[in-house]
């Protein structure tokens, strides 16, 4: 069971790999397997790690009124 893994097995897989997706695809599936291993990492540290406290927010002044207001236009079209 230990011999599984040999570099010949894994050329192997490879050239199957290649005759079954093509090099057109063989790229595509790279990186969409990276991004799959990458949110699956992140996703077990969120779970393992607790999250940070959130940072607390100081409410300023509210800003001044306008002095004169806006009204809205209405356009009609005939």
């Amino acid at each position: 069971m230990g011999d599984l893994l040999q570099p010949w097995h894994l050329v192997v897989l490879g050239v199957v790999a290649f005759l079954l997706f093509g090099a057109k695809r063989l790229p595509e599936l790279g990186k969409g397997l990276g991004e799959g291993l990458k949110g699956f990492k992140e996703g077990i540290r969120g779970i393992s790690e607790p999250t940070p406290p959130a940072p607390t927010v100081q409410q300023s002044a509210p800003p001044p009124p306008a002095s004169t207001p806006v009204e809205p236009q209405i356009v009609r079209k005939d």
